[in-house]
């Protein structure tokens, strides 16, 4: 589901501008330019939440357009997501003294770019959707507008503290967030990895985030990232082993 985050993308070559312009449009509302240099004008008149843009461009390349809208008050707080080689990201970007969120290294598949930039978009839309929290302190949702995953990788890179409830029909769990990491869940009897398992394929239901929850309880064996993989490994397996997977769609490499 599209949400209000506006992103703009940057890229000299016009086949990976429309095809990521394609991917992300049902994610966020985008933008693009195809020089840095439009991409400066667009970002003054329009300030996106989301920049995402290739190193290697003629003229103004990547690094000196966000060095440029780092120096502006508004548009400083943009996250930035660079497309770049192995090599540059290696000798060139990393130590960089203003980091970015993420980097998609080139030559990339068309899916694999897009989960990366969902990541930053959906823990962007989290935060928008934190500043409207009431005043008593609790962010409420529904699962169709962020599902599990995509909200707990979210809490996680936000580095979030706080309690997540989910809700579906008479099911509930609870997951408590320390610094974006899980430290407890509940599922009826379950608790810990397993009822962290059984959320992960809720498509429907409500959540919702209580960023002063907490407890001292420790039930989880894997850190965030490792449940979401095993998570997905396993409603992979249960897929299959249904009969529901479906064919592969297509991939795209991407290259400069």
């Amino acid at each position: 589901m599209a949400n209000n985050v506006k992103v703009l993308l940057v890229d000299d070559n016009p086949m990976i501008l429309g095809m990521l312009r394609g991917a992300l449009a049902p994610l966020a509302i985008v933008a693009t330019a195809n020089d840095a240099a439009d991409a400066l004008l667009k970002a003054v008149d329009d300030p996106p939440d989301l920049l995402v843009c290739d190193y290697r461009m003629p003229g103004m390349d990547g690094r000196q357009l966000v060095e440029k809208l780092r120096s502006r008050p508004r548009t400083a707080g943009a996250a930035v997501i660079l497309l770049a080689t192995k090599a540059d990201i290696t000798e060139k970007l990393s130590a960089h003294d203003q980091p970015v969120d993420d980097f998609v290294e080139k030559p990339f598949f068309l899916r694999e770019a897009t989960q990366r930039i969902k990541r930053v978009i959906d823990k962007i839309a989290l935060e928008k959707m934190a500043k409207t929290v009431p005043s008593d302190g609790v962010l409420r949702g529904s699962l169709l507008q962020m599902n599990v995953i995509d909200l707990v990788q979210s809490l996680e890179m936000g580095r979030k503290s706080c309690a997540l409830t989910l809700t579906n029909k008479d099911e509930k769990c609870e997951m408590y967030f320390s610094e974006g990491q899980v430290t407890h869940a509940e599922y009826g009897s379950l608790k810990g990895d397993q009822a962290v398992f059984k959320v992960l394929r809720w498509t429907d239901g409500n959540f919702q985030v209580n960023f002063e929850g907490k407890t001292t309880k420790q039930s989880t064996t894997l850190n965030t990232q490792g449940l979401l993989m095993e998570g997905l490994r396993l409603l992979d397996e249960a897929q299959r082993d249904g009969g529901k997977a479906g064919e592969e769609e297509e991939d795209v490499l991407l290259d400069s």
